[in-house]
Order: C-alpha cells, then sequence, then structure tokens
C-alpha cells in the first residue's frame, strides 16, 4: 500500500485536524487462519473481525499463539491457511510494508544512534515525506505524548516508560490504519506500566483507532479491551466483552485464566438438580453426574462454624485495603478475598468456613460451562 491512504489525498493528510476516526480506522477480518512453526501447529483456524476503530486484545498463556497471530496479521509470518483482509482489500500475502500497520514492540526497537526527534521521524523520511509535514506531525504527537522536552535526547538517555512513549509516537506519526502492539508494558515496573497502560487508553480514546494488543497481563486486558479475545493452543476460547467473559466464562480453562487470584476448583457430584461435596450444597438445573464447581475468592464469605466450606489458614496476603487467605479445602488448594475487618478471625494456623455467594458450574470430562 502507498503511503497515501485510500479516498484521500496528500493535501488530505497534511491538512490540520486530521481524524483517525474519519480516515484511519480499518476494519480487519481473519478466516480460519493456520500456521505451523517446525511442523508443529501453533494457530488452528482463527476467526476474528475486529470492527473499526475497536481495540482488541489477545490474552492466553505462553504458548497460546497470540504473538503469532499477531506477527501474521503484520505480515512478518505468513499463513500456511487462512485469509487476512484490511477493510476491503485481501492483505494475506502481502509484504509488511504493503498492509498500513504500526506496530510496537516490548523491546521498543528504537534506533539507539538517532535523537527522539529522528526516532519518530524515521518511518516518515522513509515514505519520502516532506520536511514541513513531519516537522507539524512530529509536533503533534510530541504534545499528545508528553514528549516536546525530550526530542534532543537519546534513547540511553531515557526511562523505560519515556522509551516505550516514543515507540508509540513512531507509529502514531505514520498515521497507520492499524494499530499492533506486542507485550509493549512487560518490560517495565509496576508503576510504569499503570501509567503507560492509562496512557494506551487515552490515547485510543483521543485517536479512535483500529488496535490489537496482546499481553499476559490481566489488569491490561481487563481495562483496555473492547472484547477480549482468549487463546488456548492455538483456537480461539472466548470472545467478548471482558467483564462478559469474566463473569459468564464458558470453559473452566477461561475462568481459571482469568482473575487473581485465580478462581477455586472443587469436585462435586450434581443429582435432583443440587451440587453437592463437603460443605457445598447449591443449585445446578440442567446438570447431572461428576461435576467441577468454581467459586472466585471474592465470592467467599466468613460464616459460622456449622456452614460452608471448612478451610485451614495457611497463608495471609493483607494488603490494606483487603487481604487474601490460603489454605486447603479438603485436597484443593483455596483463596479467599477477606476484608481488614475479618482477618481477626482468620490467623495462620487457624481453621474458618467460608460460604460462596456465587458459582460456576463445569462439566468435569469437557471443561464446558453448565
Amino acid at each position: 500500500m502507498s503511503a497515501r491512504l485510500a479516498g484521500h489525498s496528500d493535501s488530505d493528510l497534511r491538512g490540520g485536524g486530521f481524524s483517525y476516526a474519519r480516515a484511519c480506522c480499518v476494519r480487519l477480518t481473519l478466516l480460519d487462519i493456520q500456521k505451523k512453526l517446525g511442523g508443529a501447529p501453533i494457530l488452528r483456524g482463527i476467526d476474528l473481525e475486529v470492527a473499526s476503530g475497536e481495540l482488541v486484545v489477545l490474552v492466553g498463556p505462553s504458548g497460546c499463539g497470540k504473538s503469532t497471530l499477531l506477527r501474521t496479521i503484520a505480515g512478518l509470518e505468513t499463513p500456511d491457511g487462512g485469509t487476512i483482509t484490511m477493510g476491503d482489500r485481501d492483505v494475506t500475502r502481502a509484504a509488511p510494508r504493503e498492509r498500513d500497520i504500526g506496530m510496537v514492540f516490548q523491546s521498543y526497537a528504537l534506533y539507539p544512534h538517532l535523537t527522539v526527534r529522528d526516532n519518530l521521524a524515521f518511518g516518515l523520511t522513509l515514505r519520502g515525506t516532506d520536511a514541513k509535514t513531519i516537522d507539524a506531525r512530529i509536533a503533534e504527537v510530541a504534545e499528545m505524548l508528553g514528549l516536546e522536552k525530550l526530542l534532543g535526547r537519546h534513547p540511553r538517555d531515557l526511562s523505560g516508560g519515556q522509551r516505550q512513549r516514543v515507540a508509540m509516537g513512531r507509529a502514531i506519526a505514520r498515521r497507520p490504519s492499524l494499530f499492533l502492539f506486542d507485550e509493549p508494558l512487560s518490560n517495565l515496573d509496576a508503576a510504569l506500566r499503570a501509567e503507560v497502560r492509562v496512557e494506551i487508553k487515552r490515547l485510543h480514546a483521543r485517536l479512535g483507532a483500529t488496535m490489537i494488543y496482546v499481553t499476559h497481563d490481566q489488569v491490561e486486558a481487563m481495562t483496555l479491551a473492547d472484547r477480549l479475545v482468549v487463546l488456548r493452543a492455538g483456537v480461539v476460547e472466548q470472545i467478548g466483552a471482558p467483564l462478559e467473559v469474566y463473569e459468564r466464562p464458558v470453559s473452566r480453562f477461561v475462568a481459571g485464566f482469568l482473575g487473581s487470584p485465580a478462581m477455586n476448583f472443587l469436585e462435586v457430584d450434581v443429582a435432583d438438580g443440587r451440587a453437592r461435596a463437603e460443605g457445598v450444597d447449591v443449585v445446578a438445573s440442567g446438570a447431572n453426574g461428576a461435576a467441577v464447581l468454581g467459586v472466585r475468592p471474592q465470592d467467599l464469605v466468613l460464616t459460622s462454624e456449622t456452614s460452608g466450606l471448612a478451610m485451614r489458614v495457611e497463608v495471609v496476603e493483607a494488603m490494606g485495603f483487603e487481604a487474601y487467605v490460603h489454605g486447603h479445602v479438603g485436597k484443593s488448594p483455596f483463596v479467599a478475598r477477606l476484608s481488614p475487618d475479618e482477618l481477626s478471625s482468620a490467623k495462620v494456623g487457624a481453621d474458618i468456613r467460608v460460604a460462596p455467594k456465587h458459582v460456576h458450574l463445569f462439566d468435569r470430562e469437557t471443561g464446558r460451562s453448565l
């Protein structure tokens, strides 16, 4: 694809008040994407539609295929099967430079010998953009990301958060149709991750650009995404709004993957519309036989000595506004989130009882939600 976007003249691109929502968003369609690496299947038929202006987050455990899928969208990997469409254009076999994509990596990928200004200008210079337009774009991006006072510095003189903002700015300056983020915050400490995560959310709101974001961090996934795509072993396990996926997981895998601490699981027997195990007796309509009950730590409350799940406290993590109490229920590891007021009865070595306010049920064989 040429530097000029379809339907827009050079004067349109150089003028002020440029709107991503009006000119630079693109719809992305993946149909039956398959990819093998070293003969091993990595992507096993991925179908995904990303709307124009949407921010979609790909999540899943290491090795599930999320980074391979992102590289395939970028053109850095060629799929063994399936099609990739941007707007109405099939780009399955197109070279990366022909896809009008801006990519931000976890390693920043800045040129160490170039100043911040020259790093921001690099892609525009390669495309033969005139000096006046380059200056205008750099000024716009620097103001947007708070880089005005850093333009004369080199990457070695910047903090990790500043380097990542430069990497984002370089992509923004090109005004691509699609942004791809490959775990861009994984090299930052916790405080910087929070800061840059908020910056990315602001950028998406301001630009209205189409973005696909890969992460293993659940806070990033839940807070950034318009929609989550949960991958498992090269297939899509579930797609939906973050809270929808969190509250209504389609499988034990999704339920256990999303949430920190992870969901607790207990094996139960379902009969006569009830799921029962030691200390558990809950309604389970529409199910029968062996099942797995899931309950999130925040859905447990302290209860009386004669009801609920018996749990011996082994570890207490007190964090001021809340505490995580770790132990076992039977042979299953268990975690309960308690308030500071409840900790007086949950000392290490104590026997407590916790009752679930809300539970999930999964088929013990297939793992699917019941």
